[in-house]
């Protein structure tokens, strides 16, 4: 009998070490280009689409979401941004609250707490919840395709606890002064930020530069990825972003995005960033907490504070922001439109965050299984529209040869907000009531312009009176 256990406790060990293997890999071949490069031409008339595959369907797959990626071309979807796609670790695996798995102790309920997504075990392996590299690079090529580029969501600022640096190479991470490796700390307090399912990399050690670019690397050459989101850029080393996006670049141009508002990431590092101030900004608007004068300072500053080719990434929304701090409709309420239409009218590079263009109006949950409406309403035909703009009109080119911004002077300047773009003789004007009550007003713009979204001839006459409803924009592009 101890013999029969004995050898049903082998063959289960056997077992789970066959299910814990890292996938196998294609071979690969090398694949005539079907993409032209990534270039700042293709990014000035940009649309970025944040992709959560685990939530973006029901069965949480890459088959599920590359299925849908020609409908993304009637958005102007340009760049596909995918949430790590890496296996997550099960130690220190963050559940609810202050918990982690390994304080629930019902094996059913454990299983439905999935992890974090940036809690990564393995830097060049795909999470087999979503699929296999099969299914991975189906959805690289179906993108490819459709003429949109693809980038990866990556964590270079810490590894989850079960990454095998740990174990071999402990001098990677950083580490108290009993020699254990700790989670990340937040330098302006000296604490650590909650992160507990994760663990510092520490990039005083050159070594940690070479492995995390040979990382980054492996996705470039063997599976043809466009680029990368940094995730918490600003917290990593701004000098080995440049060394290893240098390093990149002798193969391949990529697109870089940083989660960061930091001028200096911009120089060799990242093509663009984060408008995290913006998006506050727009949030108080909508909760008239501040007004169109706060926003025209604003423009004054980052005016002041970034290179001309600079930019940045316009939101309403993304995965941080739906989960943590509230929906779009939560956020942002009756301006939420307005607001919308604000993203991609503004120099820059709008984003769309999976479910946005459904009208969802949930908080996704971040470490258990949820998935996103997929019922068109107002949203999806009002992002065809913007989206079509936005590829279409100079005036809205946006990367590092954008379209100049110019604030227009009205007669109500705490209410409404009012600018125009203008390129290569293309104009476009938003005027916008950032307020509950309908308004009357007049600004000095004249001439005959389109009602973009109307679809309809509007004449501007120089201190004519215009009234607008309670968030009411308006869009307008000489004829």
């Amino acid at each position: 009998m101890k013999k029969a256990i004995l050898m049903l406790l082998a063959f289960t060990a056997l077992f789970s070490c066959k299910e814990n293997k890292k996938q196998e890999q294609p071979k690969q071949e090398k694949k005539e280009q079907v993409i032209a490069p990534v270039s700042n031409q293709a990014m000035e008339s940009a649309v970025i689409y944040e992709a959560n595959i685990r939530q973006y369907s029901p069965e949480g797959t890459f088959n599920a979401f590359t299925q849908d990626i020609p409908q993304l071309k009637e958005l102007g979807v340009k760049v596909i941004w995918l949430m790590p796609i890496y296996p997550i670790s099960m130690k220190n695996r963050k559940a609810t609250g202050e918990l982690s798995v390994e304080d629930i102790e019902d094996p059913k309920e454990r299983e439905k707490y999935l992890g974090s997504y940036y809690a990564i075990s393995d830097y060049t392996d795909v999470n087999p919840e979503f699929g296999n590299f099969e299914d991975f690079e189906k959805l690289v090529a179906t993108a490819h395709e459709n003429g949109m580029y693809v980038i990866l969501d990556w964590v270079a600022n810490h590894t989850g606890w079960d990454h095998k640096w740990i174990e071999e190479n402990p001098d990677f991470y950083t580490q108290n002064e009993e020699g254990e490796v700790i989670d990340p700390i937040n330098p302006d307090t000296g604490e650590s930020w909650g992160w507990t399912d994760v663990a510092d990399l520490n990039y005083d050690n050159k070594e940690v530069w070479t492995a995390m670019g040979d990382a980054m690397k492996f996705w470039v050459d063997e599976y043809d990825i466009d680029g990368f989101r940094a995730d918490v850029a600003g917290e990593v080393p701004t000098e080995f972003w440049e060394e290893v996006v240098s390093e990149i670049e002798e193969n391949k141009e990529v697109f870089m995005l940083a989660e960061s508002e930091d001028k200096d990431l911009f120089h060799n590092a990242f093509d663009m960033g984060y408008n995290w101030e913006g998006h506050h900004i727009m949030n108080e608007m909508a909760q008239g907490k501040q007004t169109p004068k706060d926003w025209d300072a604003y423009m004054q500053k980052i005016d002041t504070t970034y290179q001309k080719d600079d930019y940045l990434m316009n939101f309403v929304t993304n995965h941080d922001e739906n989960s943590w701090n509230g929906t779009v409709k939560e956020r942002m309420g009756d301006a939420s439109e307005t607001m919308l239409a604000l993203s991609y009218t503004l120099p820059g590079i709008p984003l769309i965050y999976s479910g946005q263009e459904y009208d969802m109006n949930k908080r996704l949950r971040f470490f258990e299984k949820d998935t996103i409406p997929k019922e068109k309403g107002k949203v999806w035909p009002l992002l065809e529209k913007l989206g079509q703009l936005k590829n279409e009109n100079k005036a809205l080119n946006g990367a590092k040869e954008a379209a100049s911004y110019e604030k227009i002077e009205t007669s109500e300047e705490e209410k409404v907000l009012a600018f125009k773009r203008e390129k290569d003789g293309k104009k476009l004007i938003y005027i916008a009531n950032i307020s509950k009550k309908e308004i009357s007003f007049n600004t000095e713009l004249e001439g005959e312009f389109q009602d973009y979204l109307a679809n309809e001839n509007r004449n501007m006459v120089s201190e004519e009176e215009i009234t607008l409803k309670a968030w009411e924009y308006l869009i307008l592009v000489n004829k």
